[in-house]
């Protein structure tokens, strides 16, 4: 007769398919944890899982370069501008107001549009 030999089931939990073998640390206070957990009982996740996902899926604002915060200065620049146009309007009238606040728009529009997509 012949010996067969048969393979043993291999005990324990399956191997996982993507294996999480990097840690990193990370404190909060009471409170802040306290709404971090609330945010993932919300979600139906753990807490590390929430934190995962956020920290993967989530995009943060960058500050403001320094040629967005001079085009932030003309923009205040230009509402000062806008109060002396509502002060014109009363001296010379509507006609030639709407003409200056033309111009203030354009101009106003380029610095968000440069502010906004970066063109």
């Amino acid at each position: 007769m012949e010996n067969v030999k048969r393979k043993k089931k291999k005990a324990g939990r399956p191997a996982k398919a993507i294996k999480k073998d990097v840690r990193a640390a990370i404190r909060f206070s009471h409170a802040e944890y306290f709404i971090v957990k609330e945010k993932a009982a919300n979600a139906g996740i753990k807490p590390s899982a929430y934190i995962r996902w956020t920290a993967i899926h989530t995009t943060v604002k960058t500050r403001l370069s320094d040629e967005e915060r001079q085009l932030v200065r003309q923009l205040i620049g230009m509402a000062n501008n806008l109060n002396q146009i509502a002060k014109s309007a009363h001296r010379e009238g509507m006609f030639k107001t709407m003409l200056y606040f033309e111009e203030y728009r354009n101009a106003f529009d380029g610095l968000l549009n440069k502010l906004r997509y970066g063109k």
